[in-house]
């Protein structure tokens, strides 16, 4: 595939961040007419030849809308830290008309993209994190637990990512939970609780107490049926907080975006993806 750099520069001015940060955008998948591109963001040392653990940071929008901008000011912060931040498109309904199912085949393709060109991307291949916010969140989720793929992609390569870090994620799509009017009786192909395994990735989980859309219960299940498949989950509870609080906003309070950057960097410093 053509790679098609386009470089940019930009600064995070709120993290008072001197160095700018290298960035690169280019077409990862083209399905038909359709060309979906993910954005690089490069750490402030980084060297040619050099392997550097990944995130991969999946927008979020109901599967609806979004943008890849969403996650600009965790990928400037996390890429400060030595790491390499991707941002990915997938394909969303109001803008390609697809459904759920779509946007975790280009989850999953974009996981595979990383890591069959990690020694060109300058990527460790084994230490592939993978994150989102809200139905982002599930589509980072489901690139490790769920086995819906495109069928054009190299499927010799693993689309699953070696840890996960989950902002208020969708990630219980049956009865009674977000989503399900869209699956029906297809839920436990997608819905990455049902899809809990032996060998799941280690994951973080950051979920306000006032979240009208994932209610505290499914967290506490899916951190208990994580635990009973043998896999570590950290579930982050904020107090009052609704959905989406983790975002960066422009001109607000700080105070919960800075407290679950922190314990997301923890994390990632915990498996040795930061020093």
């Amino acid at each position: 595939m053509k790679r098609i750099a386009l470089i940019t520069f930009c600064t995070l001015l709120s993290l008072q961040l001197t160095a700018q940060t290298k960035t690169s955008e280019f077409i990862y998948k083209k399905i038909d007419t359709t060309a979906l591109k993910m954005k690089i963001y490069y750490p402030d040392q980084y060297k040619e030849g050099k392997k550097y653990p990944a995130i991969v940071l999946f927008y979020g929008g109901g599967w609806n809308s979004g943008s890849i901008s969403q996650f600009i000011n965790q990928a400037i912060h996390l890429s400060s830290k030595g790491m390499i931040v991707v941002t990915p498109e997938y394909r969303i309904k109001n803008k390609h008309k697809t459904t759920p199912f779509e946007s975790v085949k280009d989850g999953r393709s974009a996981i595979r993209y990383v890591r069959e060109n990690a020694t060109k991307l300058g990527i460790d291949p084994n230490k592939i994190a993978a994150g989102g916010g809200s139905a982002g969140g599930h589509v980072a989720a489901a690139t490790d637990l769920t086995q819906i793929d495109e069928a054009t992609d190299h499927l010799s390569v693993s689309a699953r990512p070696n840890a996960l870090v989950l902002f208020n994620p969708v990630f219980n799509n049956g009865p009674g939970n977000y989503g399900y009017e869209r699956f029906k009786d297809r839920y436990t192909e997608i819905s990455p609780y049902h899809n809990i395994k032996k060998g799941a990735a280690p994951a973080a989980v950051f979920l306000g107490t006032n979240d009208k859309l994932i209610p505290v219960e499914t967290a506490k299940q899916y951190e208990a049926k994580m635990k009973e498949a043998g896999s570590r989950c950290d579930l982050f509870l904020y107090e009052g907080q609704g959905h989406g609080f983790f975002n960066f906003r422009e001109n607000r309070d700080k105070k919960y975006y800075e407290e679950v950057l922190n314990e997301a960097t923890k994390f990632l410093q915990s498996l040795a993806y930061i020093k």
